[in-house]
């Protein structure tokens, strides 16, 4: 499900250069001691991660992904449940004490879908994707159509209007022009913003439909040569998606905040507040083409228009659609493959290490070319363990099912074992699809300085340098442009700086949603991109074998690079003599995050102001009919005083906590953490719950499954993260007591946070 990205580009000779100009600055802010070790354990983890490498065969990968992408892969498939199997005894095969953990949750499938233009120039959409000359399975039969799971069933004839992207200001821009979609059917080009906001929206606006279609502008013949000449998405190319309101919460709409066990209560279908009401359907631009050309009123803004050869109107149509979606409502079982190694010394902290294995129909890039670098980390884990090393904490390598529909098998089971889990669990690792070029890395910020040191240890397969360098030179590239973003701006000052790189926050997407959002796990997502042309085929018939090894990562040696990075933390986290976090990253973090929140203030304000001067003076703005002219948007309340000083407070008082924190740790790790195993102990099982400390059992405003009160999936940008959200979400929607409420609510959280991080320090400072 991961939202794939495109990036500006380096070339290798510009990738080398500006790494060792960046290299050079400041070389051993970065390097040092292992994070976490003494100098014999570090000696010794530096072995065992050499014999974990040796290990790792790109041929495996290569293998795994050609077999489990054979057939399609969807929840509810045949192939979905042999590849669980398939997994199943591989793991055991390599040594781990593995299962399957089913669920049955609801997933509706298609039964009939019917689009038609009606009036003088008919057209009936094909809503098929035909077989592609050199691709072996785009002819295979056994997938469903395509689809958006979880949109509402109806049989419904209205007029079109097109909303370009489908966003909030997409639906001004409409109300502006005088053009509304109640009782329309609504058409939206993916892009812009999460495909579930655009029926969602529609819904709210009075649609009775919605249709998205991948317009050649963002993913097809614009961007480059279409499949199979090129990676780019065809013609009759369908993106598929969930449009589950998963910003309420993810997993079985039934079930939510429990897992879908046998005994489970669950909700009547209509009270499942992720379930929409209307129709939706995704389409190819072949379909959308006809439909677009039946469209009159205004010609759209320059911002709306894509790259099909005709002239974009907003509408409505003179000729009316008829959309059908009927869906049969019942259960699926999704297979959870689970794999466990049992720790030496400290079993009750658990490390767990997850990627996803259900597809959209095959599936080869998303998700299994993540899929099979998890599969690769385990069988050489289990090359270690014969060779008599065993991790002193336990290792839970998990491959979910149902990740694509709604986060479902890693919901469920996370929900399921909510008790165990935060008692036990330290770490979660994410991966999700996977291709070529620059590292990505978001999470927890106490995990910034372990995956820099790791990063920095692993060889770029391309240009030979670290994996560290090369994300070092992106972020010096993207931050460059005069047109770049005021955070792009940020991360290449840091880079530039030459100490560690910032790692990206979380908002939502893949599995790491329920462990790091909903029970405070320390997590990460990891995975390479940025010169892989996979885009196209995202959710796609295309996303195939033959596809990723033209256009993924033909070597596979990125899945080698995954499995390095991956893998290495997994082993150090397991091995660490203290666990490998740093919490002043976060403190530092989180002053970033209150200096924008307070320029969020500051220009909301300014806005206001300018829009007010602009209403007084009775400024509009016609459109190219100077017979309809645009009315003036509505008129901006004045924005009160939003006190953030509770939270520059608690802000301040963290980071004193932290130095505090950092100067106790320094001195510790200079004996080679010296310490009796009791105080170790004790000092291991707190820091591992330290990320909890940042959420509150009441949730979000809203949305209580959501607990995390510093990361967490925008409610108007669905995987796009919103940080410090009960405050930075209230600000934007002008809810103005709510954003001076959760100022409180959220000082008070960090309040909590801090004290535990002050027991820490106590702890370090004990006397052996």
């Amino acid at each position: 499900m991961t939202r794939w990205k495109m990036r500006p580009l380096l070339t290798l000779a510009g990738v080398l250069a500006t790494c060792a100009a960046a290299a050079a600055t400041d070389q051993a802010s970065h390097d040092g001691a292992m994070f976490g070790f003494s100098p014999a354990n570090a000696a010794a983890q530096q072995s065992l991660e050499q014999r974990f490498d040796a290990q790792l065969d790109p041929a495996d990968q290569r293998s795994w992904l050609k077999q489990m992408s054979s057939e399609p892969n969807q929840v509810g498939s045949p192939h979905d449940k042999a590849n669980a199997e398939f997994m199943l005894a591989k793991f055991r095969e390599w040594g781990w004490d593995a299962h399957i953990e089913t669920f049955s949750v609801l997933y509706p499938t298609p039964k009939k879908e019917a689009l038609e233009l009606l009036g003088p120039h008919p057209y009936t959409a094909s809503l098929k994707e035909p077989a592609i000359a050199g691709d072996a399975t785009s002819d295979l039969s056994g997938a469903l159509p395509p689809y958006n799971v979880y949109g509402g069933d109806g049989d419904v004839t209205a007029e079109l209007v097109y909303a370009n992207y489908g966003m909030p200001d997409d639906y001004k821009e409409l109300a502006r022009r005088g053009i509304d979609v109640r009782g329309k059917i609504v058409i939206t080009r993916y892009g812009g913003g999460w495909r579930g906001l655009k029926p969602k929206l529609a819904q709210e606006h009075g649609a009775v439909g919605c249709l998205i279609y991948s317009d050649p502008h963002d993913d097809g013949y614009a961007q480059g040569d279409v499949y199979p000449q090129g990676g780019w998405r065809p013609a009759q190319g369908v993106q598929r998606g969930s449009v589950a309101d998963m910003q309420q919460y993810p997993g079985d709409p039934l079930t939510p905040g429990i897992g879908s066990t046998p005994g489970a209560k669950r909700l009547a279908l209509k009270d499942a507040k992720t379930i929409l009401k209307i129709p939706v359907l995704p389409i190819s631009y072949a379909d959308a083409t006809p439909l677009l050309r039946s469209l009159s009123g205004p010609v759209v803004p320059a911002g709306w228009r894509g790259s099909l050869p005709l002239t974009y109107h907003v509408g409505p149509s003179a000729a009316k659609a008829h959309l059908v979606v009927l869906s049969d409502w019942g259960q699926k079982p999704v297979y959870d493959v689970i794999a466990v190694l049992k720790g030496s010394t400290a079993p009750d902290q658990w490390i767990v290490r997850g990627n996803h294995h259900d597809g959209w129909v095959f599936g080869a890039w998303d998700p299994l070319a993540g899929n099979v670098a998890l599969m690769a980390e385990a069988k050489a884990i289990g090359s270690l363990l014969k060779q008599g090393w065993r991790p002193q904490r336990t290792l839970v390598y998990a491959s979910w099912d149902g990740e694509e529909p709604g986060l479902l098998g890693s919901t469920e089971w996370a929900e399921t074992h909510a008790q165990e889990l935060q008692a036990k669990a330290v770490l979660y690792v994410n991966s999700d699809t996977n291709g070529r070029g620059f590292l990505d890395a978001g999470g927890s910020h106490s995990l910034q300085h372990l995956v820099n040191q790791v990063a920095d240890g692993v060889t770029d397969p391309e240009t030979h340098v670290s994996v560290g360098e090369r994300m070092r030179a992106r972020m010096l590239v993207d931050g460059s442009g005069k047109d770049a973003k005021p955070e792009a701006k940020a991360d290449a000052k840091l880079a530039a700086e030459g100490g560690d790189l910032p790692i990206e926050a979380l908002g939502s997407g893949s599995d790491y949603s329920a462990f790091l959002e909903h029970l405070g796990i320390a997590s990460l997502d990891l995975g390479f991109s940025g010169e892989d042309d996979d885009g196209g085929i995202y959710h796609s018939r295309y996303d195939s074998f033959d596809h990723y090894i033209r256009f993924g990562d033909p070597t596979f040696e990125y899945g080698v690079a995954l499995a390095k990075v991956a893998g290495h933390i997994v082993l150090r986290t397991a091995d660490a003599n203290v666990l490998p976090m740093r919490f002043g990253d976060f403190s530092s973090t989180l002053d970033r995050y209150v200096g924008e929140l307070h320029k969020l203030v500051d220009d909301t304000r300014k806005a206001t102001e300018q829009q007010h001067q602009l209403l007084d003076a009775h400024a509009f703005t016609l459109t190219s009919d100077p017979t309809r002219p645009i009315a003036p948007p509505a008129r901006d309340s004045d924005v009160p005083e939003i006190d953030l000083a509770p939270l520059d407070q608690a802000a301040k008082q963290l980071k004193q906590s932290a130095q505090a924190y950092q100067a106790a740790y320094a001195k510790r790790a200079a004996t080679g953490f010296n310490m009796p195993a009791a105080q170790q102990q004790q000092l291991n099982q707190l820091m591992g719950s330290m990320e909890q400390g940042l959420t509150d059992p009441a949730g979000l405003p809203g949305r209580p499954w959501f607990k995390h009160f510093i990361y967490a999936p925008g409610m108007l940008t669905g995987y796009g993260v919103k940080t410090v959200p009960g405050v930075r979400e209230a600000i934007e929607a002008r809810r103005w007591d709510e954003a001076n409420h959760y100022t409180v609510v959220t000082a008070e959280v960090l309040g909590r946070y801090r004290a535990q991080l002050d027991r820490l320090t106590a702890l370090l400072n004990k006397p052996s």
